[in-house]
C-alpha cells in the first residue's frame, strides 16, 4: 500500500523518504512502538518503496515488483518466523537471516529482512546478529520491529538507527474508522476511546465480529464483581472462556474499566471515560476504591494477560484475576 495508506506517523514517514531521496539508507533499524500502532505497515511500505521500479520516494503500486509485494511475494523481501510462540531462537536467525545474507538480491536493489516481535529474540541471537547487522552487505536492509527497546541488547541498539510510532490524532483514526470502515459514530467513538491513538487497535476491535458480546461480558463481569459469590464467579469464569482468542482485547478493556474508576476519582468527568453508559456504576465503584486499590487492579490485569501469554491454565488465571478484582478496599487512604 506504500506510505500513502498509512494514516499518522508523518515523522517516520519523511524520515525514509529523504533516507531514500539522498541515498543515505540505513543498513539497520529499529521501529519500536506499541503493538498495532503501525510498525508492520511503515516497515513494509518502506520496503515495497525501496523496491519500487519507479524509484521514487513513493512506491508507485503498479509495478511488477510492487505487485509481487502486495501479495507478498517478493523474493527479496524476508520475513523473518518464529515456531515457539514467545522466542525467536538463535538458530532462527541463523537459517533465516544469517547464513542467507550473503546471497545478493534475486531481483531488485535491496535485500530487506524484517523482524517483527524482536523483543522475542534470545540473548545468543541477538549476539549471533551483531557482526551482521554492523557489517551487512552493501545492498541490506534490516528492520527489528519491537513492543520492548529494554528487551534489545544495548550491542545492539547502538548499531540501529531508532525511530518510534507515536499516538496517531484522534480526528485522523475518527475518519479511518467511519469513512473507510463505515463504523457508526457510537461505535467508531467508542473504538477511538479504546484505542488511545492507537489506529490498529481501534481497527481490531472494529474488526472483531465478537466486539459487542466482548463488550458485553466485560461490562457485565466488572459491574457486579464485588456481588459475586463462588457460584456466579465460576460462571463468569465459562463466560470469559468463549472470547479465549479474544483475550488481548477483553484484557484491554478491563483496564480501561478501571482507567475510567481512576478518572473518575480524580476529575468526576463522564467526558473523559470510555464506559459512558455505565457511568454510576463506575462513580459508586471509584468512591469505595483507594487510588492504590484501581492501581492493584490493572496490575493485576496485565500479569494475568502475561500468565495467559506464556500458556498458563486459563480457567484457573481467570479465577485468580477475578478473586482478586473483587477484593474490596477502604476509599480511606
Amino acid at each position: 500500500m506504500g506510505f500513502k495508506g498509512i494514516v499518522g506517523h508523518e515523522d517516520i514517514i519523511a524520515h525514509f523518504k529523504s533516507s531514500i531521496e539522498t541515498g543515505n539508507v540505513a543498513h539497520a533499524y529499529i521501529i519500536s512502538g506499541d503493538a498495532g500502532s503501525g510498525k508492520k505497515a511503515l516497515a513494509y511500505a518502506f520496503a515495497e518503496t525501496l523496491e519500487c521500479e519507479a524509484g521514487g520516494t513513493e512506491a508507485c503500486g503498479t509495478c511488477q515488483s510492487c505487485l509481487q509485494v502486495s501479495t507478498g511475494n517478493y523474493p527479496d523481501i524476508i520475513t523473518v518466523t518464529h515456531e515457539k510462540p514467545n522466542l525467536i531462537s538463535v538458530d532462527e536467525v541463523r537459517d533465516q537471516l544469517i547464513n542467507t545474507i550473503d546471497i545478493k538480491p534475486y531481483k531488485g536493489k535491496y535485500k530487506i529482512y524484517i523482524i517483527p516481535d524482536a523483543e522475542l529474540l534470545n540473548v545468543q541471537a541477538q549476539n549471533a546478529m551483531l557482526k551482521t547487522i554492523e557489517e551487512p552487505p552493501a545492498y541490506a536492509v534490516i528492520l527489528l520491529l519491537t513492543t520492548n527497546l529494554d528487551k534489545l541488547l544495548e550491542t545492539v541498539k547502538s548499531r540501529c538507527l531508532k525511530l518510534q510510532t507515536k499516538p496517531i490524532r484522534e480526528r485522523d483514526v475518527l475518519a479511518y474508522l467511519t469513512n473507510v470502515m463505515g463504523l457508526t459514530k457510537e461505535k467508531a467513538y467508542f473504538c477511538l476511546d479504546f484505542a488511545q491513538g492507537n489506529l490498529g487497535k481501534a481497527i481490531k476491535l472494529a474488526g472483531n465480529d465478537e466486539y459487542a458480546a466482548i463488550v458485553d461480558s466485560v461490562v457485565g463481569v466488572l459491574a457486579h464483581i464485588d456481588e459475586m459469590d463462588v457460584e456466579t464467579l465460576g460462571k463468569a469464569v465459562k463466560d470469559i472462556e468463549q472470547f479465549k482468542m479474544s483475550m488481548n482485547d477483553y484484557m484491554d478493556l478491563m483496564m480501561m474499566w478501571y482507567r475510567d474508576a481512576m478518572m473518575l476519582k480524580v476529575t468526576g468527568n463522564v467526558d473523559k471515560i470510555l464506559f459512558k453508559n455505565e457511568f454510576s456504576i463506575l462513580k459508586k465503584q471509584a468512591g469505595k476504591l483507594t487510588f492504590k486499590s484501581i492501581e492493584d487492579k490493572i496490575d493485576a490485569i496485565a500479569k494475568a494477560e502475561q500468565r495467559l501469554l506464556a500458556n498458563a491454565n486459563f480457567e484457573v488465571t481467570i479465577e485468580l484475576l477475578l478473586l482478586t478484582l473483587k477484593e474490596e478496599a477502604s476509599a480511606e487512604e
